[in-house]
């Protein structure tokens, strides 16, 4: 359980090294187009980890809350979850018995051990630089047998091809938004690599399955990288990057229909925290085997 113990109550500062902050005006609309695009997957690989009722959860940067509300659903009132984020003001509507929101910076604040049956996030340790101490903070927090699933992007391994977007301007947007994300210290690749993370830190079970989206202007995807050019479209012209014209440009194809638009692929890896039961089988093979 995640007690009040756990979590110190000063409100936590705005350390503005988030190149995405929540509180920025286009926040919401990337929420939910990222609730929309990749919600679907995200349940499905949850599901695979065995959810039910009774289960305690926690879900780290909990975003617009639809995968925390969904958790409390499944769980039920034997069940509990605990979402959190730096910033809740996306989550505080969320009112469900056994549902509790906190707020709590992943880095800095403590987090309770062996307590959790499941824990989830989903594009917030890319962000991080203290990525891989968190997973291993992460991974103490489960209970035995526990599972973590992590969702990530990798943004670079498959780039995009002037082939099929022609428009240039659509390509030099992307390429200086990368540019200002990875001087604010996201790491582009991260998902990719993310299962042999998980192994590395001493999960069972671990497996990996990366997805994307595609669409038209207009879309959904369109609509999600709409929201970060806007987010961050002072910084990439200021930083000369990309010229003012460019990207009003761009902001214009992301409107036209014949604009082909995609999503980084979404890497989500998942392992099992080893039990008592699962030393005592290993212990035994190996006696068995003469080791």
């Amino acid at each position: 359980m995640f007690a009040r113990q756990y979590i110190d109550e000063t409100p936590a500062p705005d350390t503005g090294r988030y190149a995405l902050d929540n509180a920025a005006a286009q926040a919401a609309d990337r929420m939910s187009a990222l609730s929309e695009i990749f919600d679907t997957g995200t349940i499905y690989h949850i599901e695979q980890c065995g959810i039910t009722s009774g289960w305690h959860c926690l879900e780290i940067g909990g975003g617009g809350g639809s995968i925390a509300a969904w958790m409390s659903e499944r769980v039920g009132r034997k069940g509990r979850v605990v979402v959190t984020d730096i910033n809740t003001r996306f989550l505080d509507s969320l009112q469900r018995p056994n549902l509790e929101v906190r707020r709590h910076n992943i880095v800095t604040d403590p987090l309770p051990e062996g307590a959790f049956d499941l824990i989830h996030a989903r594009l917030v340790l890319m962000h991080l630089p203290e990525r891989d101490a968190v997973l291993a903070r992460l991974i103490k927090a489960l209970k035995p047998g526990g599972w973590l699933l992590d969702e990530e992007f990798d943004v670079l391994s498959m780039p995009t091809d002037a082939a099929i977007n022609t428009r240039e301007t659509f390509l030099h947007s992307l390429s200086a938004l990368n540019r200002v994300l990875e001087e604010r210290g996201v790491d582009l690749r991260f998902g990719r690599f993310l299962s042999g993370r998980l192994r590395a830190l001493g999960l069972a079970e671990v497996e990996a399955h990366g997805r994307l989206a595609a669409g038209g202007g207009g879309s959904v995807v369109a609509r999600l990288v709409r929201s970060n050019f806007c987010q961050l479209g002072d910084v990439m012209v200021g930083l000369g990057y990309v010229t003012a014209e460019e990207l009003e440009d761009d902001l214009r194809n992301l409107d036209d229909p014949d604009s082909l638009v995609l999503t980084p692929v979404m890497w989500s890896a998942w392992g099992r925290r080893l039990g008592a039961d699962d030393r005592i089988a290993d212990a035994a093979h190996f006696i068995r085997s003469g080791i």
